[in-house]
């Protein structure tokens, strides 16, 4: 489906208007046969200078609150290092962030596109442990599948930040 220009015009003003009122607009886009849920940020970069947020895979809740506590904490300044653990963005487990590679903008953070006129921003992807055994999508103790339905949006599909023994297992 291609949008209209005027379709184009009232997202752009909404994504503008949200990210004034709130820090950044959350875009979500549901489920696909071959691709799991995911949510991004959009005003980020342009009202803190700070990566746009992706996470993947979340329920449209759960990714509503996580991509809003992650605006709230770079709009008070904080900053994310990619491969580090945090905590505070789900109960009681850690996340990493990774740098998100140019070849998956159009398809993860187009709408964030059409507000920049381009590509030329940043963006990290937050990434998150099982929450019953806290182990990351990248682990060979990974559930099955876990990998497919929490991609590693790095060149390599795979983290390039994470040091292990550091950042964790």
């Amino acid at each position: 489906m291609t949008a209209t220009p005027d379709a184009t015009d009232e997202m752009r003003d909404w994504l503008l208007r949200t990210s004034e009122r709130h820090g950044a607009a959350v875009v979500h886009v549901d489920e696909e046969e071959q691709r799991p849920p995911y949510a991004f940020s959009v005003g980020a970069w342009r009202r803190f200078g700070k990566p746009e947020v992706v996470v993947v895979g979340l329920p449209q809740e759960v990714a509503q609150t996580v991509v809003n506590t992650y605006t709230a904490r770079v709009g008070r300044g904080e900053r994310f290092v990619p491969g580090w653990l945090y905590e505070g963005f789900l109960a009681e487990q850690p996340v990493t962030f990774e740098r998100v590679a140019g070849v998956h903008y159009p398809e993860y953070l187009g709408s964030a596109m059409l507000l920049y006129g381009d590509a030329d921003f940043p963006a990290v992807q937050l990434l998150l442990p099982t929450p019953d055994t806290g182990v990351f999508p990248w682990s060979d103790q990974a559930p099955e599948g876990f990998a497919a339905y929490q991609p590693v949006l790095t060149d390599s599909g795979l983290p390039e930040s994470w040091v292990p023994g550091r950042d964790g297992i």
